[in-house]
């Protein structure tokens, strides 16, 4: 072999050598940017099914006060069914979440946030990991459907619907205390309200404080965001709720 072919032969094979080093690196950009746009489509469609789950099917708030207490505590976070009341009815016992029917709570202002700190807010309200609007929404029990009547209360301290007094274990009272409300009570819930109450009887304004009102206490359902189903946070605090069937077992309808 002389010298000028022993010279070609290493050219060719240093740019063989070059060549696929360089379509290596070519394959490579290829598939890194490949992943990441699969993981920018698995992202924008995450946050899409997050979004139309929150708007149409579940939505997460925090409890603000003690009213529900001790079935629900000071900032658990709870989930909540947004069937209800647009394809399911509301029941008796059901815990909801509602706007306020107004003059229910004091005005709130918004405090001033950081503009990174308010768009990581914006982003968790949007896929419903977050409820910036809790503290304009109330938690209360239902009582009383349209039609019915709700007293209270009878020579054991019980609260009547419809003449059925009622045995309710979700109350909490203050020790040594029998009557399931401080005030008496006699109402009847107009057509399209709700009567409700808190699970902590002796803290909470609930209809039986809203007198002075417009809606005079009352809850219209429309106003209703859903039916709390579960406690989702703290772990320690997980559990379902219940709307507790048989306690309201053997109240007929009203007359709305």
């Amino acid at each position: 072999m002389t010298e000028d072919t022993r010279t070609s032969h290493i050219d060719d094979e240093g740019e063989s050598t070059t060549t696929k080093t360089a379509t290596t690196a070519a394959r490579r950009r290829r598939g890194a940017l490949l992943f990441l746009r699969d993981l920018l489509v698995i992202f924008v469609v995450a946050v899409l099914v997050s979004f139309l789950i929150k708007t149409f099917l579940i939505r997460s708030f925090f409890i603000p006060s003690q009213s529900m207490e001790q079935t629900l505590e000071v900032d658990d976070r709870i989930i909540v069914n947004q069937l209800v009341p647009e394809l399911m009815p509301v029941e008796r016992g059901d815990v909801v979440v509602f706007q306020d029917p107004g003059g229910w709570l004091p005005a709130t202002v918004q405090p001033e946030q950081p503009p990174l700190v308010a768009a990581v807010d914006w982003f968790f309200a949007f896929v419903g990991l977050s409820a910036p609007d809790s503290n304009d929404h109330l938690v209360k029990r239902v009582i009383g459907l349209p039609g019915d009547h709700v007293t209270c209360c009878n020579a054991l301290g019980q609260m009547s619907v419809n003449d059925v007094p009622l045995d309710e274990p979700y109350a909490t009272l203050p020790p040594g205390e029998q009557k399931v409300s401080k005030d008496d009570f006699d109402t009847t819930v107009p057509e399209g309200m709700l009567w409700v109450m808190g699970d902590n009887r002796y803290n909470s304004k609930d209809s039986r404080y809203n007198g002075d009102t417009p809606l005079k206490g009352f809850v219209p359902i429309e106003n209703v965001v859903g039916r709390a189903f579960v406690v989702s946070w703290p772990v320690s605090h997980w559990a379902w709720l219940s709307n507790y069937p048989e306690v309201f077992a053997g109240v007929d309808d009203g007359d709305g």
